[in-house]
């Protein structure tokens, strides 16, 4: 019975040097880091009748990887405030072309750019054909992420970029993404300072909770269906439950219901502004419980920095996986307050 207890002491012991020594921002920007290629950047003005600035521009953020994006603004000639929009799964910067000239109104400088194999980045220009086909390579060992965290190494490549225009006030750059693209919002701003505000919409979860509880993993997984059916038949996981699930996990976005979880990397934001939109029912997607464990997290970071009002939370009744118009207005509002542009147009 001694010996028993020194050995749960020493394994206790060494837990706990684990946690201490882990750094998830360090941890993941090694994970994700590459060889930074020159920006090469291109730009070409996009015909507009409303009065706004519409610029179609593109960079390198690697090789053989190039960037597509649209910016949209007031004629202006001073340094803005920016705000970047990422899509969800199977979108294109397109989705966001209501929302840019909305923020460009607000005085913005809005962003929206496509993913790693979605619009631009495909030959088809549309759907997600081309990124399941990246996932399942990435399963079959091609040292890709294209899942969520090559996208966050392109954030972080466009915002290099953004410093190097003439437009752009680099102190105030805001990033929101939706879905997907929520998911990559809280990674980019978790690991990336430079990103003023942040706000993730349905996107924020604890990937470890959902693995944890019945099927609640299973909606994540199906936004991805093809790619993950064809690992699992490859593995021979047939059919596959969450102890699979953790593998694919493990080898396509390590560390993404660990070290690199929602309540672990919501908190590394504070105390620069957050913002988190979702919806009260969206079990597969984003579980409510999970989603609980995240924000509470983030809470405790936000009110040990003495920035309990830096953080806010709206979850949308009776809604599930979507962002409602009147939230779109909230997500406004919030980039207004906390990025402050000079001056607006309604």
């Amino acid at each position: 019975m001694f010996r028993l207890r020194l050995y749960l002491l020493a394994l206790s012991i060494l837990f706990a040097q684990a946690v201490l020594a882990a750094d998830p921002r360090a941890d993941f920007l090694k994970l994700i880091d590459r060889s930074k290629v020159p920006l090469a950047a291109e730009s070409s003005p996009v015909a507009s009748d409303d009065g706004l600035v519409r610029t179609h521009f593109s960079f390198a953020s690697e090789a053989a990887q190039r960037v597509p994006g649209l910016s949209v603004k007031l004629p202006a000639t001073e340094r803005l405030p920016v705000v970047i929009a990422l899509h969800g799964t199977g979108g294109t910067k397109g989705d966001f072309k209501g929302l840019l000239a909305t923020l460009a109104r607000k005085g913005f400088l809005a962003i929206a750019i496509d993913g790693r194999y979605h619009g631009e980045r495909t030959k088809a220009g549309h759907g997600d054909q081309e990124y399941q086909d990246a996932i399942i390579r990435a399963w079959d060992g091609s040292g890709e992420h294209p899942l969520y965290y090559d996208t966050v190494w392109d954030v972080m490549r466009l915002i290099d970029y953004l410093r190097t225009r003439d437009d752009v006030d680099a102190s105030r750059i805001g990033l929101m993404g939706i879905s997907k693209g929520g998911i990559e919002t809280y990674l980019a701003a978790a690991v990336d300072p430079r990103i003023a505000v942040a706000v993730p919409c349905i996107g924020v979860q604890s990937f470890h909770w959902a693995l944890d509880h019945d099927n609640a993993w299973k909606g994540r997984v199906g936004t991805f269906p093809r790619a993950f059916a064809t690992a699992a038949a490859k593995a021979g996981a047939q059919p596959p439950d969450a102890k699979f699930a953790q593998r694919f996990y493990d080898r396509i976005v390590p560390g993404i219901y660990g070290e690199f979880d929602g309540p672990s990397m919501l908190p590394l934001i504070a105390p620069r502004p957050l913002f988190v939109i979702n919806g009260d029912s969206d079990p597969s997607h984003t579980p409510l419980e999970g989603l609980q464990e995240a924000i509470s997290a983030a809470k405790s970071a936000y009110a040990a920095a003495d920035a309990a009002d830096h953080f806010s939370v709206l979850l949308e009744k009776d809604t599930g996986h979507q962002v409602k118009p009147e939230a779109e207005r909230d997500l406004v509002a919030w980039f207004v307050r906390w990025l402050k542009p000079k001056g607006s147009v309604n």
